[in-house]
């Protein structure tokens, strides 16, 4: 060590002379003397090693030579936090070997503090710092020092979350492509967020975020293509805000849903009809008609338009055509209706008869 070091050694060893086995902090008030052993200044400070610490800086003799490696006895609980904007925080740091003070902490948000003793707690009421980078260090009595960071995650849920779609309002047209988009208003940090897509309860997607570095609460918006079918119509669209914080997160995690829109879907017109019926008399000719807003339906027999017949009899058989139209033009289908053998009123008849039969030869046994 050069002469210039050998003050700031002696006044070490000076002040580890007479400390008391308890805990002393200190803080910036402390005496001009005790200022001699503070850690460097942020600005002039070299890069802190990673959390693991797997490769300490050197112990300093008096000799100026280095001495054994020895591993930074700190350790800090919790090691990790995750914390809601706003809320109060509070970590421990503390050094298992007593040749490592005095021991402290570097933040941004609150006091800095500084102890002789073998911890020191870093407290804050109100997380208000979206980057703190807490680290606490310690200097030895060769010299040498050593620092173990907190990871800390300071999070915020979104303010809101809403869904609409791009550049269009209204009813949708069958077959045809939209754009769904979530807007997820301020939150934090945008890394941790999951953004998912719902049809009614079915997901339907979770489009990622590019902005993986940002810590301050940002506004982001998620986009999802869709193809609507005749199905769709009537269904509620939504979308869900989820901070996944991991385990070191609330158990529940934070999360913001959107309301829901509810889709109108134009379609049709589709005829669902038998080209051949065969009835019987007295009963109806149908045919389903499909169609978003309702088709116009329209029979026609011999090219002129008839009532649709309820109550058919024989001389109704013949070809039917019938039309449709809607939204998106117009269909048709040809029916042919034949006859059965019998009648509703023959059928009926028989059964009567059948049943009066078999009464009589039960009273008969009898």
């Amino acid at each position: 060590m050069s002469a210039s070091g050998q003050p700031i050694t002696l006044l070490l060893l000076c002040l580890l002379g007479s400390a008391t086995s308890s805990p002393v902090s200190m803080h910036t008030s402390a005496p001009p003397l005790l200022s001699q052993i503070l850690p460097p200044s942020p600005t002039t400070l070299a890069s802190p090693p990673s959390p693991s610490l797997s490769t300490p800086p050197p112990i300093i003799s008096n000799s100026g030579e280095p001495t054994e490696k020895v591993r930074c006895p700190l350790s800090i609980s919790p090691s990790t936090l995750m914390v809601r904007f706003g809320d109060p925080v509070t970590a421990n740091c503390s050094v298992s070997r007593m040749d490592f003070l005095p021991l402290g902490w570097e933040v941004r948000l609150g006091a800095p503090s500084l102890s002789m003793g073998p911890f020191v707690v870093w407290s804050v009421d109100s997380m208000t710092e979206w980057n703190e980078k807490p680290s606490c260090f310690a200097l030895s009595e060769q010299g040498g020092q050593c620092h173990i960071n907190l990871t800390l995650t300071v999070y915020k849920p979104p303010d809101r979350v809403s869904i609409s779609f791009v550049n269009h309002t209204g009813p949708m047209s069958e077959g045809h492509q939209y754009t769904l988009q979530c807007t997820v208003q301020h939150v934090a940090p945008v890394e941790n967020l999951v953004v998912t897509f719902y049809r009614g309860q079915t997901a339907l997607g979770q489009p990622q975020s590019n902005n993986n570095t940002e810590k301050k609460p940002v506004t982001e918006i998620f986009s999802l293509n869709i193809t609507p079918s005749k199905e769709d119509d009537g269904v509620q669209y939504w979308c869900e805000a989820k901070l996944e914080l991991g385990p070191d997160g609330p158990q529940l995690p934070p999360v913001v849903t959107s309301e829901k829109l509810t889709a109108t879907v134009h379609f049709g017109p589709q005829l669902v009809c038998q080209t051949k019926l065969r009835v019987r008399e007295g009963e109806s000719l149908s045919c389903e008609v499909r169609g978003n807003p309702p088709p116009l339906v329209t029979w026609f027999r011999d090219g002129q338009v008839v009532s649709l017949p309820t109550n058919l009899s024989r001389k109704d058989a013949g070809k039917y055509t019938v039309s449709a139209n809607g939204l998106f033009g117009q269909k048709n289908v040809t029916v042919e209706v034949e006859f059965l053998a019998g009648s509703g009123t023959t059928i009926s008849c028989n059964r009567h008869f059948l049943l009066a039969g078999l009464l009589m030869q039960m009273i008969n046994g009898l």
